[in-house]
């Protein structure tokens, strides 16, 4: 058994046919027949049979299928890591959308700086797909809301941020000036996010739903273009404390008391667990516990004096 079968065969699995297998690997349908004979040999097993819509896998086959993906993932893992042995190594890091817009890309520069041969693609993702992304190895750190448990994966979270949210309002919204609000007394006037609207999995999911009101949740491309809206009479906002501070003190915004805000929340720096992570991910995830990654979130971002290593930003879902 060898490592050319086992991925030749992972491929006839997760496509369906040797056809299909062979043009992914850029090689001829009889050499991926051939890989596959040599597993059917060495395992006394069929592994698959034809069928008039593609293949079935056999028990046995499906048990391979399933420990080929895992030993392919980990082969190209250890090739990553071994050709950037010299380096901190190229970091594909996947966050959350609020924390993508408001601090991510702080403290990818500022560990950039530290770690001047440190390469990181930031992804911007949703949280249902991010627990995905690391037992995949689509991503090696979450950055964000904590990733929902996955069956088969062990995930070490570290918290790295606490943050509060208030709810707000235009200073003409009927809404101001009210005493006390419940949850429910905010149905009727819109509901403005950004574009991943109450993050699932988040303490701000959490809060709404214990409100127990369906709100009309109208998202925006991004936290500051809904708070723009807000400020314009277009509803309400649930806002980083921190980013509506100047609105509030000249008066462009309003804070509406409603139960149960401020809303408290973490961000969590978030790596596949039981020694699968990378040496680059833990290397940012411990770095985002350090005084300098602290630094690096209540500064303001300055304009860059030299060239900095790669960030490549890009949307994922």
């Amino acid at each position: 058994m060898t490592f050319t079968q086992l991925r030749a065969f992972a491929l006839v699995a997760e496509l369906g046919s040797l056809r299909a297998a062979a043009t992914a690997l850029g090689i001829s349908e009889p050499a991926v027949s051939a890989a596959v004979a040599a597993l059917r040999t060495d395992l006394g097993d069929p592994l698959f049979r034809r069928t008039g819509t593609g293949i079935a896998l056999t028990p046995g086959g499906r048990a391979l299928a399933s420990r080929a993906r895992e030993l392919v993932r980990l082969a190209e893992r250890t090739r990553r890591e071994v050709a950037h042995a010299t380096t901190t190594g190229r970091l594909r890091a996947l966050a959350t959308a609020a924390c993508a817009e408001h601090v991510a890309g702080q403290v990818v520069a500022a560990f950039t700086r530290r770690v001047p041969r440190a390469a990181v693609d930031l992804t911007v993702g949703s949280t249902d797909c991010a627990a995905v992304a690391l037992a995949e190895d689509d991503a090696d750190i979450v950055l964000g809301v904590r990733p929902a448990p996955s069956p088969g994966l062990v995930i070490d979270a570290v918290p790295f941020l606490r943050y509060s949210r208030v709810v707000v309002a235009a200073p003409g919204s009927p809404l101001a000036g009210t005493p006390t609000l419940r949850i429910g007394d905010l149905s009727g006037h819109p509901w403005l996010t950004g574009p991943a609207g109450l993050e699932p999995g988040s303490e701000e999911e959490r809060w709404a739903d214990l409100g127990g009101a369906a709100q009309e949740v109208e998202r925006h491309d991004s936290e500051a273009a809904a708070l723009a809206a807000v400020r314009a009479g277009a509803g309400v906002m649930l806002a980083l404390t921190h980013s509506v501070g100047a609105d509030l003190a000249r008066g462009a915004l309003v804070r509406l008391p409603v139960e149960g805000t401020p809303v408290t929340g973490l961000w969590w720096a978030s790596v596949p667990g039981e020694g699968r992570s990378t040496s680059a991910a833990r290397a940012l995830q411990r770095f985002l516990t350090t005084p300098d990654a602290t630094s690096a979130l209540l500064s303001r971002p300055e304009r860059p004096a030299r060239a900095r290593p790669t960030v490549r930003v890009e949307l994922w879902s």
